[in-house]
């Protein structure tokens, strides 16, 4: 499988390009950014971690490389500042976005790629995809809650004091200031969230609203990519998996736990 990385010179970009890397789970990559020797630089570090990461393929270019790519992820876009939201980048990255998708448009992509969308604001940019690139539904992919839905849970664990691996909950709507926390299925070693002793309403709230500012809380410390590179990994994986079913003649999509 084959994953270009548009932004790859930038900290998420490299990040994840570094986590793919490592994962194993990929047989190609291609890093491309506006900063071409930036990209040189980060393909060129990956390159010599093969011989003990594994036997990639990887390298920087340009929009034409990503025509027989499997999957193209977007993470170029500015950066959001501590006192802003994900919408307050509609402005200054809608421009920048429709750009990216015009150069897609320009190499022309495999029919059947997956069009993964990091990029803030997520979900605003996942259905721009959608509707400017004309690509099915169903091959656009946005981060979404899936990275809010790992700190929430790492959150819950850490106000237990419990594994974080036993907590099961979720994150949904919007990537943003809407989102919504579903307690009612919240489970920690398969128990129930809220039978927990302690874990009252004040509890949860404090914990939820926690997960709510923990980008603006990790930007204003200096870093969110970490995070962001492990809950990448499971889009890719999973689309992985949902490839290898077609070909071996079925549907054959593995569930991730998120």
């Amino acid at each position: 499988m084959k994953v270009s990385i548009i932004g790859g010179g930038g900290r998420v970009g490299s990040d994840a390009a570094f986590a793919l890397q490592c994962a194993g789970i990929v047989s190609e990559i291609h890093i491309l950014d506006a900063n071409e020797q930036m990209a040189a630089g980060e393909a060129l570090d990956l390159i010599h971690g093969t011989s003990v990461a594994g036997d990639q393929k990887i390298y920087a270019g340009n929009y034409e490389k990503c025509a027989d790519s499997d999957m193209v992820v977007i993470t170029a876009g500015l950066r959001r500042k501590p006192d802003e939201s994900r919408l307050d980048l509609i402005n200054r990255n809608v421009t920048l976005f429709k750009q990216i998708l015009d150069s897609l448009k320009t190499a022309g992509l495999k029919k059947d790629a997956i069009v993964f969308v990091v990029s803030n604001p997520v979900d605003v940019l996942t259905r721009l995809a959608i509707a400017y690139l004309k690509w099915d539904p169903a091959r656009t992919i946005g981060l979404g809650t899936q990275l809010d839905t790992a700190r929430f849970r790492s959150l819950i664990a850490e106000e237990i004091k419990l594994p974080p691996s036993q907590v099961k909950a979720m994150i949904l709507g919007e990537h943003g200031d809407s989102m919504v926390p579903i307690w009612s299925s919240a489970t920690v070693g398969g128990m129930p969230l809220i039978k927990i002793p302690g874990f009252t309403g004040v509890v949860q709230e404090r914990v939820f609203q926690r997960t709510k500012t923990s980008g603006a809380e990790a930007i204003i410390l200096g870093c969110t990519e970490i995070m962001l590179l492990v809950t990448k990994l499971a889009p890719v994986k999973a689309t992985i998996r949902w490839t290898r079913g077609h070909e071996a003649g079925g549907v054959f999509l593995e569930p991730v736990a998120l």
